[in-house]
């Protein structure tokens, strides 16, 4: 099996930067917007104190003060992205917590707030699958006629022990039935992994992946399990009650979970980022670009490329 050329670039995965230059011919970037959501896993709706690896303090932004409009935000951002890459096109990334939290009405004024500003072509929305009723399902699916819409679930994991350990608030069926609903509208879904979970084996991540592949799901985030301080999963770090992974089994991890997903899935992200005020462990995952090398040569090592294992 050999490596897709639909891929049009030289990586052995379906990068997200091959993905948008091959849909619109040119360069487009992600714009990441806080529109000062909360979550209903943190405000009491669900539960209290989040899932355990989040710190609560959202963007960079938010912590500077009162948050600027979206329009303000987007204005902003592409002056930086126009002047440091050379972006033609941008999509707007409601990014902080659940982007999906909050009435139709101030939903849609959001997202149209968005989408009036030149040269946005789309929307990528962050969410969780049990934050999104079926109409606004359908609001996307009628952006989706004249917009590049992704919305973003996070899973984290699909064993129902680690989603109650991460207090994650929601099961893996809420899950299914959410992607299953979004399918077919024309939107993109994008869902969010993270390995390293303590008390997952090896076994464990790779059926997390294998659900993933088996779902109709077009991209997917890598995300390394961070100890944050001020977080529950920080906590557990410095009493020592729980260990991070280490950067050779993540880099193996990750390559066999490529292995397996549909070569057509875009890979959005394979490692994470932390704030570095707040930073615990593990200590390598602080250089992305390293990690995302080490990717590379691995696949390389092995001859390898997405897909090449994948079942249909």
């Amino acid at each position: 099996m050999s490596k897709p050329d639909f891929w049009n670039n030289t990586k052995r995965y379906y990068d997200f930067k091959s993905f948008l230059v091959n849909t619109f011919g040119c360069r487009v970037y992600k714009l990441q917007i806080d529109a000062g959501f909360t979550c209903p896993n943190r405000d009491g709706k669900i539960a209290t104190g989040g899932c355990i690896y989040c710190d609560g303090r959202g963007s960079r932004l938010r912590q500077e003060g009162p948050l600027p409009s979206v329009g303000e935000q987007i204005v902003r951002a592409k002056q930086l992205f126009r002047r440091l890459r050379g972006a033609e096109k941008f999509i707007a990334y409601f990014q902080t917590f659940t982007n999906t939290y909050a009435p139709y009405e101030t939903l849609k004024e959001l997202y149209d707030e968005a989408l009036r500003q030149e040269d946005i072509i789309g929307l990528a929305v962050g969410t969780r699958p049990d934050s999104i009723s079926d109409d606004v399902i359908e609001l996307f699916s009628e952006y989706a006629r004249d917009s590049h819409i992704w919305l973003e679930y996070g899973l984290q994991s699909a064993h129902e022990k680690t989603l109650r350990f991460i207090n994650r608030g929601h099961d893996l069926q809420t899950f299914i039935d959410t992607v299953t609903k979004t399918a077919g509208r024309d939107i993109y879904i994008c869902t969010h992994i993270i390995v390293g979970l303590p008390g997952e084996s090896h076994d464990d991540i790779l059926k997390t992946a294998r659900l993933v592949a088996s779902l109709p799901i077009q991209g997917i985030k890598i995300h390394l399990l961070l100890a944050l301080e001020g977080t529950a999963l920080g906590t557990l770090y410095k009493a020592g009650k729980i260990e991070m992974i280490g950067m050779k089994d993540y880099v193996n991890t990750v390559c066999d979970i490529l292995e397996i997903l549909p070569p057509e899935m875009v890979i959005q992200r394979l490692t994470a980022d932390g704030y570095r005020d707040i930073y615990l462990a593990p200590e390598w995952g602080k250089r992305k670009l390293t990690v995302i090398n080490a990717i590379d040569r691995e696949m390389e090592r092995r001859d390898s490329h997405q897909g090449i294992k994948y079942d249909r």
